[in-house]
């Protein structure tokens, strides 16, 4: 699982000239489901980026949590993160999940989310999607979960 968190004033997704996710402060995150993910997964990430301090404290130290500021988190499926481009140049997209078991696995991990009270957003599963986003910061990371752990 590759989850591409990215910390935004405001953030949202636009499908057939129409938005349909729109959130202030918080996360847009780009996710991408692979074949060999696992329940234990989507939960480790939803953990773990619950609890990442991106967030400026009053101090204006990185301290904070997206609960702690009271975000949101517009959730967009992004197969195109299982691409392996080590040989040629083609993109090979053999390592994502197929759709019908990805979409089953996005909608979890999404609730996930949501079971920490954190309001979340989305686009529409294998749509084309224009996303808008203000990154604060920047602040962007790439995060990566293999067998219940972060890499």
């Amino acid at each position: 699982m590759k989850i591409v968190i990215q910390k935004v004033k405001e953030g949202h997704v636009i499908v057939e000239d129409k938005t349909i996710g729109s959130i202030g402060v918080g996360y847009v995150l780009l996710v991408g489901i692979e074949s060999t993910d696992t329940e234990t997964d989507l939960k480790k990430a939803a953990d773990k980026i619950v609890k990442l301090r991106l967030f400026d404290d009053e101090a204006g130290k990185i301290n904070l949590s997206i609960e702690d500021v009271k975000g949101s988190i517009l959730s967009i499926s992004q197969f195109t993160l299982a691409t392996d481009i080590r040989k040629g140049n083609r993109p090979s997209f053999i390592g994502a999940m197929e759709p019908q078991q990805a979409h089953v696995y996005y909608e979890k991990f999404n609730e996930y989310l949501r079971a920490y009270g954190i309001p979340v957003e989305t686009g529409v599963f294998q749509a084309m999607m224009n996303v808008r986003l203000d990154n604060d910061g920047p602040v962007s990371i790439v995060m990566e979960v293999k067998d219940g752990k972060v890499l």
